[in-house]
């Protein structure tokens, strides 16, 4: 099929994808109320366009960052952390940095990726994050910092809104597991999408390999699952930030802050910026929207403290929204994604551009043609705009 926008390649992914991936993908939590926000957040804003402003040219470009390390990006965003990708294309972390470097964007590593931070590193001399889960034995994480410290990745994404896996009730209505078991259900599934078999399948279940190499644990998907999930620290702590410290003195995030406090809170302690997230829906049902976070959070923390967001990114004019709202940039998680399972390396690189491209025709029709130049006056939302004005008051 042609795609024209990221729902297009929505639907691209959906017929390629087998159902058991496919709702591994789209799913969230509990009745995906919170995921539905996180679009409907969106949409809730308007914009206030200024006219006979020269737009001929407009500028994108962003820089991010204290005295623990800048970056900079053609447009303020970053391929965010996904996991199990290798469910969607092989090399599927390889091919996601390679396109976000080649549209001048960092690209961030998930734990729980199924390629190595070596292998990602290999493959791209671009700019590397890495998103790290603590687990209950903490030397699996400092092994995780410590190769990718020698690999060269900049930013630590610590992920804090998971410590139990939230309830997802696709699992049960598709029964995914790890490792998957052969239902006829399963075996039926897999065998409607044969372009899914050619590409993904025969190349086995994709396995958890970073996750696996820090705890020191073979090829055993069962085994590295249980690491990753059932193995989690439930005890980590705003204190144990120091420890952190201690093994990363790079740029420090911490991701899936979901309140105006704790986004507060965190710019009080030794770290660099949030990401306010509900991980796309998928844990807490009923947690807000990160862009209702923002608009309540971005008047309280100092100007240097850096406030991303992710959850529901699907037009370039939602990160416009997100930026004027008060966020240095937005990590897209579902959307190269769906360009990844729709089109491979081809599918990701539209998504991109398509992005991109909305973004720059929403800066123009804006009549803004600098993106650093946007705040809440270019924005129609008189609920948040209230709010706003009564925090500053």
């Amino acid at each position: 099929m042609r795609c024209s926008n990221v729902a297009d390649y929505r639907e691209a992914a959906r017929c390629f994808l087998p159902d058991f991936a496919w709702q591994y993908l789209e799913g969230g939590a509990e009745d995906q109320l919170t995921m539905a926000d996180n679009r409907a957040a969106f949409q809730r804003i308007g914009f206030t366009p200024r006219v006979l402003v020269d737009v001929d040219a407009v500028d994108t470009r962003v820089m991010w960052g204290t005295t623990s390390g800048t970056t900079t990006a053609a447009w303020p965003a970053v391929v965010g952390p996904t996991g199990l990708n290798g469910l969607y294309r092989p090399h599927a972390e390889e091919t996601l940095a390679r396109a976000a470097h080649a549209r001048g964007l960092p690209f961030a590593l998930s734990t729980a990726s199924t390629s190595l931070i070596e292998d990602v590193r290999r493959a791209t001399d671009g700019e590397l994050w890495l998103q790290l889960y603590v687990q209950q034995d903490r030397r699996i994480a400092e092994n995780m910092m410590a190769r990718a410290r020698a690999n060269g990745f900049t930013t630590l994404l610590l992920t804090v809104d998971t410590p139990v896996t939230g309830q997802r009730d696709h699992y049960a209505r598709t029964g995914f597991t790890l490792p998957l078991k052969w239902t006829p259900r399963l075996l039926w599934d897999v065998a409607t999408h044969p372009r899914w078999v050619a590409a993904v399948g025969r190349h086995g279940v994709p396995q958890l390999v970073n996750i696996a190499k820090s705890a020191g644990l073979g090829r055993g998907i069962e085994e590295q699952a249980a690491a990753l999930s059932r193995q989690m620290d439930r005890s980590i702590a705003w204190a144990d930030l120091a420890w952190l410290r201690r093994h990363w003195p790079g740029r420090l995030l911490v991701k899936g802050v979901q309140s105006a406090t704790d986004a507060l809170h965190a710019s009080k302690h030794e770290v660099d910026g949030v990401v306010l997230s509900n991980h796309g829906g998928r844990q807490l049902d009923g947690a807000p929207s990160a862009m209702d976070v923002l608009a309540e959070a971005a008047p309280l923390v100092r100007r240097d403290f850096d406030l991303f967001i992710d959850g529901g990114v699907r037009r370039g004019s939602d990160i416009v929204k997100a930026v004027a709202l008060g966020a240095r940039g937005v990590l897209l998680g579902r959307a190269p994604l769906y360009g990844l399972a729709g089109g491979g390396r081809a599918g990701v690189d539209h998504v991109l551009a398509l992005l991109e491209n909305e973004l720059q025709i929403c800066l123009r029709l804006l009549g803004c043609p600098r993106i650093d130049a946007l705040d809440t006056s270019w924005l129609r939302r008189p609920q948040a705009a209230r709010a706003l004005e009564e925090v500053d008051a």
